[in-house]
């Protein structure tokens, strides 16, 4: 079967690889698309922290099932996805349900090879059937779910202003539940094609990175500045900086990692008695609300994909997704 290794940074190469054997308790899956994220291009880059080379990246997909025990939950032909996070079940964090930040986790294109290949085998329980939407929904399931469970963690409730700093697919998504959730979002960012996306696709106000933006970002709030803010940016210096948006007894959301340190002012902190988040990955029921939101029509799915190549294309054409004026939202691989 054909994979598409990344082999050390900056380098990607196909490799013919023998399909896997099934497992009992695992499902052989079809692989038929995955999902092009942050996470894969911080691997290409070399700046992902969690990651050993080589590896085969991509840990959004939807594929059909090819082989499954007598029994499963799915049956060969299903179509599914795939929740990328092999948690192990008894650790402090699974005990509480709290699967997504599980001690022992094994993300699937990170920790252990990933989808850009023609078959995988995981274990069943990851599996979920793809019941009313497309392959192509499907495999935009992952990148949604880490917004949508940065929304829930947050507790975004109706009528509360919320800024969203950092315009790519991840911030997108956390806009979006916000959204439903009947809040007054805001998006910050340095790409004027972002920010017009974002006021065309998601119904947003948008404000662009720049020497006004503090004041504009304060007209949009009275003055008040954000009941809750996220940061999907990925960059120490507006991590740091979204310390400055938080209202009184505001919230402070950080989706994004980085491989370094952030600070912060602790009285400005202090005085407004804020609360700081962590959110990483996402739980099944974010799953389940992304897929809810999907079969009701209130994810823009077709125009969160940019862009598309095969498998067999991926090493030369993955490289030109970086290039500056690509406007990369979603890339889907086929195959």
């Amino acid at each position: 079967m054909l994979s598409v290794i990344c082999e050390s940074p900056g380098v990607l190469r196909h490799e013919e690889r023998e399909p896997p054997r099934r497992a009992e308790g695992e499902v052989l899956l079809r692989v038929r698309r995955v999902g092009i994220c942050g996470t894969d291009m911080h691997i290409y880059s070399g700046n992902q922290p969690y990651l050993q080379y080589p590896r085969v990246m991509g840990h959004e997909l939807s594929a059909i099932v090819a082989e499954a025990d007598p029994g499963a939950h799915v049956v060969p032909g299903d179509a599914v996805y795939v929740m990328p996070y092999l948690s192990c079940g008894k650790c402090i964090a699974c005990r509480q349900g709290k699967t997504n930040c599980c001690v022992n986790i094994k993300v699937l294109g990170v920790h252990r090879d990933g989808a850009l290949t023609e078959y995988l085998s995981v274990p069943a329980q990851f599996v979920h059937k793809a019941d009313g939407v497309t392959l192509d929904q499907a495999a935009m399931l992952e990148f949604l779910a880490i917004g949508a469970h940065a929304v829930r963690r947050a507790d975004v409730a109706a009528g509360q202003r919320v800024l969203v700093v950092g315009a790519g697919p991840i911030g997108m998504a956390a806009m979006l539940f916000a959204n439903l959730r009947g809040a007054r979002v805001a998006c910050l960012d340095t790409r004027a094609d972002r920010l017009a996306f974002c006021r065309e696709h998601i119904a947003v106000s948008t404000v662009q990175i720049g020497p006004n933006d503090v004041d504009e970002l304060s007209a949009l709030t009275d003055g008040e500045f954000f009941d809750v803010v996220f940061d999907a940016t990925g960059n120490v210096k507006a991590m740091n900086r979204g310390f400055e948006f938080i209202a009184h007894g505001g919230k402070y959301v950080l989706i994004s990692i980085v491989p370094g340190e952030i600070a912060f002012s602790d009285p400005e902190f202090h005085k407004r008695e804020a609360t700081l988040l962590g959110s990483r990955n996402a739980t099944a029921e974010d799953f389940e609300t992304v897929l809810d939101a999907m079969r009701a029509g209130h994810i823009p799915d077709k125009a969160l994909n940019t862009h598309r190549m095969s498998l067999s294309d991926v090493p030369t054409e993955f490289p030109k997704l970086m290039e500056p004026g690509q406007t990369v939202v979603k890339a889907l691989v086929e195959c």
